[in-house]
């Protein structure tokens, strides 16, 4: 496994992650494999390590919309921890990368011995259900540039890199528009410099600037994330 840890799991006392990695499994992610699907059992929990998940809402026969991503922050699979068996949304693998992976069974037996692991997951899921909240007004309200720039910053983020593969096709397809409106932004910050797209290959270059330019969404999550985790 990777040196890098999943946080959620770093934030347990070292007996408590001694005994969730015991029943655990590393695994490694597969880029555009589903691994959850709506309305299906979820058979198995995933915390992220390097790898990252994009949460993607269906509606009737339309593409679907990224509402989420999963990196190394955060765990697929907290409907569990709510008592729910069924996935409510799309899980689709974003980053290949590893990731640690627990049985529903497993997992359940853990979080009813681990009072620790609960209070963590809790306060993931208070924030999981934030960022789905502004995830809804920023596809309303903020146009594609500072939208695209928002999404490239959290991928950077869990992809613990300054480039990774992306098509525009993808874009297009996570951020909800058609992909003429994705050359058009991703163009714009290739002009000022703020990253080089080349044969599916993304560069972020300024990585400040960047920040700068994305909407107010990216700050307020990474801030209600630090509040409570």
């Amino acid at each position: 496994m990777a040196a890098i840890e999943n946080h959620l799991i770093e934030l347990l006392p070292l007996n408590d992650r001694r005994r969730l990695l015991d029943v655990c499994e590393p695994i490694h992610l597969v880029l555009a494999e589903v691994i959850h699907q709506p309305g299906a059992a979820t058979r198995h929990v995933y915390f992220p390590v390097d790898g990252f998940i994009s949460l993607v809402a269906q509606i009737d026969e339309h593409p679907g919309l990224e509402v989420g991503m999963v990196g190394r922050e955060g765990m697929l699979g907290s409907n569990l921890v709510l008592g729910v068996e069924i996935a409510p949304l799309r899980a689709l693998v974003q980053g290949a990368g590893a990731a640690w992976r627990i049985t529903a069974a497993d997992f359940r037996r853990e979080l009813a011995r681990s009072a620790p692991l609960q209070r963590v997951l809790d306060r993931y899921i208070q924030v999981s259900l934030s960022q789905l909240a502004a995830s809804a007004a920023c596809l309303r309200f903020h146009q594609i540039g500072p939208r695209l720039a928002r999404w490239l910053l959290m991928s950077q983020d869990r992809a613990h890199a300054d480039s990774f593969h992306v098509t525009q096709e993808f874009l297009a397809y996570m951020l909800g528009v058609r992909r003429v409106g994705i050359t058009l932004a991703a163009g714009s910050l290739q002009r000022s410099g703020l990253i080089e797209y080349n044969r599916g290959t993304l560069s972020v270059l300024d990585r400040r600037g960047l920040e700068a330019t994305a909407c107010a969404c990216y700050a307020a999550d990474r801030k209600s994330y630090a509040g409570l985790l």
